[in-house]
């Protein structure tokens, strides 16, 4: 029995406001007592289907297409709003944490665009603002498809979505970076301002690891929660958002040590970089389904638990 027979015709996939109890399409032959490999399974058969890794595609070419005006933005605030030479060498040091390629070359190119006339930035935030909402449009499909939302969100209504979530990821990081570079001046004021030595440099990388990774942690959990079409409560969405940065830190060291078996640059030439990190934002983009695959299928098997497995005896919702 799958876990869509636990639950009326009313809560299922594409019924009028149906709650957070109706499984989703990928979740359809899912038992309701599944184990961890019958879990593990459906989520290798959700990531081998074809609209999947349409979805990461199209997210990955958004998110490289966002990257550079969105660097180019927290430099430009760092330095001309907040007047902050510690925000924007704790901008460089991230931007050489998250990429797993190609980093000094992005720094530099970034730098001299975000010093160049007012023209660049006020384009900058066009791209931004255009490119943030093609990675967010397919991945609200996505999404909605996994959780079994009834319907998408109208162009407008997916347009301003994507555009608040753009703003609260921009906010997030730029308070990370802020609270990073207090950090690292306290740091160097406790060390009387000996900042070449070994423990300052290991405390002041263990200081960024822990915030790039709440950082990630906090931009899945947002996505998760907000940008599917229905309502979900928090906790059906937290352990997948900390199980996926978590994993997302793991795999990006993964694909940097495999970048040299993957020689791009063999390949690509000069073009290299940017190949190195599309198929960087393609995982990436892949590993985000995963845990949206993970999350629903953890919060509706809780759900068939809490209803004591007893299914139910209407025929016509037994689909």
């Amino acid at each position: 029995m799958s876990m869509l027979s636990l639950f009326p015709s009313s809560l299922q996939p594409g019924s009028a406001g149906g709650p957070a109890a109706a499984a989703a399409e990928p979740l359809r032959n899912l038992p309701e007592d599944a184990s961890l490999a019958q879990r593990g399974k459906a989520l290798v058969l959700y990531l081998a289907q074809t609209e999947v890794h349409t979805y990461a595609f199209s997210v990955a070419a958004n998110v490289i297409l966002s990257l550079f005006p969105f660097i180019v933005l927290m430099l430009t605030l760092a330095r001309e709003v907040f007047h902050s030479p510690a925000m924007v060498a704790v901008i460089a040091d991230e931007v050489r944490y998250f990429l797993p390629a190609g980093q000094d070359f992005v720094i530099r190119n970034m730098t001299i665009l975000s010093r160049a006339h007012g023209g660049v930035q006020i384009a900058s935030i066009v791209m931004l603002l255009i490119s943030s909402t093609g990675v967010f449009m397919p991945l609200e499909v996505a999404l909605n498809q996994v959780w079994g939302a009834g319907r998408n969100r109208s162009y407008i209504m997916n347009q301003l979505v994507s555009l608040g979530l753009a703003f609260a990821i921009g906010t997030l990081t730029l308070i990370s970076i802020s609270l990073t570079a207090a950090q690292h001046s306290l740091l160097s004021f406790l060390f009387l301002g000996n900042t070449d030595n070994v423990v300052f440099a290991f405390l002041a990388h263990w200081l960024l690891q822990i915030s790039a990774v709440v950082i990630s942690v906090l931009i899945f959990l947002l996505i998760y929660w907000v940008l599917p079409n229905r309502r979900l409560p928090i906790v059906a969405v937290l352990p997948a958002a900390v199980t996926t940065g978590l994993l997302w830190e793991v795999a990006k060291r993964i694909y940097i040590a495999l970048l040299p078996w993957l020689d791009f640059r063999s390949v690509y030439g000069p073009f290299s970089v940017s190949v190195s990190l599309m198929m960087w934002a393609f995982v990436s983009g892949l590993l985000m389904l995963a845990g949206a695959h993970y999350s629903a299928s953890r919060h509706t098997l809780r759900l068939a638990r809490e209803a004591g497995f007893q299914p139910h005896n209407d025929p016509e919702s037994d689909i």
